[in-house]
């Protein structure tokens, strides 16, 4: 795959951003997948966008998602980010949410602004935002699906533990207050037939986030699938992040 310096990708006068973009149709997406480069390493186009200066795609390279960007005369292919020169955003795809909806672990708040949260239970950033959700519960309503990293030694467990409550509110207040260090964790007893069906949903949660593209948490979506920054989500409903 070809690589070009960030310099390059800084000096690309992308001055539309993909709200202006337009999607490439199945036989579009084809003509691509049939350049020698992505036959020669199997790259599968999911998605593919004209953003007026370049071609956006997700793409599957050996079962992995990421992001590339093909030149318009489709001799050239930019791994890395692209940056928009009026603001400094990152161009990407919008995920597609339809494997998600329905299949989250559970929903957080009852406001009209809906978004798709990938979170691991150790990991501080994640704690750090969630702590803040009870100031925008009435503004957003946000599907929690989980995605314990392979880092922390904790965070399946912790889990299914928090997926294993009976009823929405019990599960909101163990993901919030809810460690390794937590007794009624430390203590915790699970009918073997739960949690094998509990290990089978959040097989299937952290399936959707790899199918999105999601390496880290948290992973924030908007209801479009338009990757969320959580600090900025956050400060849009009046929420001083400290």
């Amino acid at each position: 795959m070809i690589k070009t310096a960030r310099n390059l990708l800084l000096a690309l006068a992308l001055t539309t951003g993909l709200n202006a973009a337009t999607e490439l149709n199945k036989d579009e997406i084809k003509k691509i997948e049939n350049l020698e480069l992505f036959k020669g390493v199997n790259i599968k186009v999911k998605k593919a966008y004209d953003t007026q200066s370049l071609y956006l795609l997700r793409v599957e390279v050996r079962g992995k998602i990421d992001e590339i960007y093909l030149t318009k005369d489709k001799k050239y292919l930019i791994a890395g980010d692209v940056l928009n020169t009026t603001d400094g955003s990152k161009l990407t795809v919008p995920a597609d949410l339809s494997s998600a909806k329905g299949n989250q672990a559970f929903t957080y708040g009852t406001g009209k602004d809906e978004y798709y949260l990938f979170t691991d239970p150790e990991c501080p950033y994640c704690k750090k935002f969630e702590s803040y959700l009870e100031q925008v519960k009435d503004k957003v309503k946000i599907n929690v699906f989980y995605f314990p990293l392979d880092f922390h030694a904790n965070a399946k467990d912790i889990s299914l533990y928090i997926m294993s409550q009976k009823t929405q509110a019990e599960k909101i207040k163990a993901m919030v207050n809810t460690t390794k260090d937590t007794p009624a964790f430390k203590n915790r007893k699970i009918d073997p037939k739960k949690l094998r069906q509990l290990e089978a949903n959040l097989d299937k949660q952290i399936k959707i986030g790899q199918e999105l593209g999601v390496q880290g948490t948290p992973a924030v979506f908007d209801k479009d699938g338009n990757k969320v920054n959580w600090v900025q989500m956050l400060q849009s409903y009046g929420v001083q992040v400290k």
